[in-house]
Parts: C-alpha cells; structure tokens; sequence
C-alpha cells in the first residue's frame, strides 16, 4: 500500500508541491555535482532539520529510516575496505540526504498534487508524442515506493530481530527484492483494472 502524508498538517504542508519539487530537483542536482564532504554533511543537518521540524508524528517515522542508515554504513564501509573511505563517506551522505528529501516530500504531499505537477511540468512533452500522463504518474509512483521501501525493509527486520535477536542486515536484500516486486505488480494489476487496458 502506498505511504500517506502525516495526518498532523505542518509547515512543509502548506508549500506547494510545484515548490517543493523545484527544491527537490535542485537539491538533487547539487548532491550529484558536490564532491567536498563537509558540504554534503551540511546538506544532511539541514534535512535532518527540516524533517525534525515536521512534528512527533514524523519523529516517529524515523524508525523506518533505520534500514537506510544501515545500507549508507554498508556502502562507507565497502569503500573504506577497498581504500577509499572518502568517497564512501560522500556516496553515503549523499544516499541519505537524497533518500529523506523524497521522504519529506511524500509526508507532506498529496498524491494528487503531486501528479498534477508532474502533468504540467510534462506537458510540452505531447508535441512529441509522450503520453506524458503516464510518465507523471510513473514518477509519481517512484517517488512514493521509496516510503514503501522503507516499510518493508523495518517490517523484515523487526521479524528477523524477532527471530535470531540480530540485525538482517544485507541478508535482507533479497526477500526485500522480492516483496516490492510483488508490490509492484499488485499496483500495476490495479492501475490495469482501473485504466481497463
């Protein structure tokens, strides 16, 4: 099932969703394009920051976010043992702070609006034959997995914890893999239904 935004509206609720995909966008571009790891770990705080500010609510989502500290270790670590520990620490920061943006955006926006953005910001697009109705709506889609990624990994863990008293860990991936596939297909059955193609 797809995550919904928080029901306690915040500030970020109030932003337009057209804003706040500018700002993801931007935001995105700039964790491709910074290399220095001081910048990126300032980017990070700030993020934290923001998603701090959304209330006890979001707090509380936090534990969902457990499994992408995880992974971010895991990729530091993978490069600090072939020898490069700054580029782990930058692939790292980035993987988290790209991640919690999506997140901040899926707490607070609508579906609805945010596939109305993407529409428009798409639109040009129909000159060309795009059918650009559906590749906003598979961005949309994209955009909202994350959150259930998210799930899905904490609901493994907390029954592999539940199980053996230890983290899954990267033994996770691949029920993981195979439980969003199948996420995946229950969507794709339904949009079928729904679309009647």
């Amino acid at each position: 099932m797809l995550n919904r935004p928080i029901s306690n509206e915040s500030w970020l609720h109030r932003v337009p969703a057209s804003l706040k995909l500018l700002v993801l966008g931007i935001c995105g571009s700039a964790l491709a394009l910074v290399q220095d790891w001081r910048w990126l770990a300032a980017g990070l705080t700030i993020t934290l920051l923001a998603y701090a500010s959304l209330g006890s609510v979001a707090r509380q989502q936090a534990r969902h976010l457990r499994p992408l500290v995880v992974m971010a270790a895991a990729i530091a670590a993978f490069h600090a043992w072939q020898g490069a520990p700054a580029v782990g620490g930058a692939s790292a920061l980035r993987l988290l702070t790209g991640v919690l943006l999506a997140t901040l955006l899926t707490l607070t926006t609508r579906f609805d609006d945010l596939l109305d953005v993407l529409e428009k910001l798409l639109q040009p697009l129909r000159r060309f034959g795009v059918p650009t109705a559906r590749v906003a709506l598979a961005l949309a889609l994209v955009l909202r997995f994350i959150a259930v990624f998210h799930q899905r990994w904490q609901r493994l863990d907390d029954a592999h914890r539940a199980r053996t008293g230890r983290a899954g860990g990267l033994r996770l991936m691949a029920p993981l893999t195979i439980r969003t596939l199948q996420t995946a297909e229950h969507v794709a059955d339904a949009l079928t239904a729904r679309l009647g193609r």
